[in-house]
């Protein structure tokens, strides 16, 4: 009785058994096939005639994928025909040169769902990635090398700490007056490392809008409590742009497009002064900023003395590590910058334009996403 048991659960667990074959082990048995027929690739390879019928099918996914990858795992496309279009625009722009991103391929998906009158499609970044994966798309990237820290690091990290709460203490300056600036370097065409592009390519290439050398700064200020200062934007012209922009951020130009002395003067008489308290010079303030030469000359620390303000230089090499504004805010402020730009590019189809848009014309665009600032 035992061994009519035993004998049972073997058959049952070689019955059990299943194979899996590599891709490139597919391919074999498919040329195979194709000389000799699938009966005779069946006999040959010791596998079932349905197996090839249905490898043949598959020739062209197999074709596309690693060597040694097994099976097609993963769920079916719930959208097969939307995703079929949305594959044909990408390979499309990128047959251009043009950039996509994930965020692009997402915002074309749901333009295209609309269009399809496709009810109840979030188009969020789950099904983006499915969707890459079910198309083989990968994202192409470069590695960025970090700030190299100065050698005598903890000694001026000590120093400008010291400097810092000594006079918090003594004045007994509240986090309201605490004051960080920075200038943030933009260009109207956000020039990116990275796009989606099809599995195995040899050659990656970007095209612009011939405009990633026409650069203006944006100046933040935040405060120590969170609140936030007026951006001030400076384009790279000798006068000031016509177009309207919304309220509440200070339009500047100069040739150079960045700060400069007399742009420093200018962001503390309409920037600074708005702080709580900043007309009436009524409470010690501590103004902190990174060691830029237009921020140290002497009419600069004449002026910031006469706002009844300390100033603070972070020591230069640090300011990854002491300014808070790269720590917290530079980053998301770029990246609404780039999800704003992206929409922009999407739903205004620009990418089946002509790229020659004016410098007028992206300043419009910027005018548009101006809301990233607030």
């Amino acid at each position: 009785m035992c061994v009519m048991q035993n004998i049972v659960v073997l058959t049952t667990l070689k019955m059990a058994e299943t194979h899996a074959y590599e891709a490139q082990f597919k391919l074999k048995a498919i040329s195979y096939a194709e000389e000799h027929g699938n009966r005779a690739a069946a006999r040959e390879f010791k596998i079932n005639e349905s197996m090839v019928r249905k490898w043949r099918k598959l020739e062209n996914k197999l074709r596309q994928v690693k060597k040694t990858q097994l099976s097609f795992r993963g769920h079916k496309a719930r959208w097969p025909e939307l995703e079929e279009r949305l594959e044909r625009w990408i390979i499309e722009q990128r047959t251009s040169g043009r950039s996509i991103s994930t965020v692009t391929i997402r915002l074309k998906a749901v333009s295209l769902a609309e269009e399809m009158k496709i009810e109840h499609f979030q188009g969020g970044p789950s099904w983006c990635f499915r969707f890459m994966k079910r198309c083989h798309f990968s994202i192409r990237t470069r590695t960025t090398v970090a700030q190299q820290l100065p050698a005598d690091y903890n000694e001026k990290l000590a120093i400008f700490r010291s400097y810092c709460s000594k006079h918090i203490g003594d004045k007994n300056i509240q986090p309201s007056h605490i004051t960080n600036m920075d200038g943030v370097p933009l260009t109207f065409d956000i020039p990116v490392s990275h796009t989606v592009e099809k599995k195995g390519t040899s050659t990656v290439a970007i095209r612009t809008t011939g405009h990633e050398k026409s650069s203006f700064t944006v100046v933040l200020g935040c405060h120590a409590n969170g609140q936030k200062l007026p951006p001030m934007v400076i384009f790279k012209r000798k006068t000031l742009p016509k177009e309207k922009f919304p309220a509440g951020i200070i339009i500047k130009a100069n040739e150079k497009g960045w700060m400069d002395e007399e742009m420093m003067k200018e962001w503390l008489r309409e920037v600074y002064v708005r702080r709580p308290g900043g007309f009436f010079h009524a409470s010690p303030s501590l103004l902190i900023c990174d060691s830029m030469r237009a921020h140290l000359t002497a009419d600069v620390k004449n002026q910031v003395k006469q706002m009844k303000s300390e100033l603070a230089v972070i020591p230069g090499g640090l300011t990854k590590e002491l300014q808070p504004l790269d720590i917290g805010v530079n980053r998301p402020f770029k990246v609404r910058l780039r999800a704003a730009w992206d929409r922009w590019m999407t739903d205004g189809d620009q990418f089946h334009q002509e790229w020659k848009a004016a410098p007028g014309e992206l300043r419009h665009n910027l005018r548009m996403d101006c809301r990233c600032l607030g």
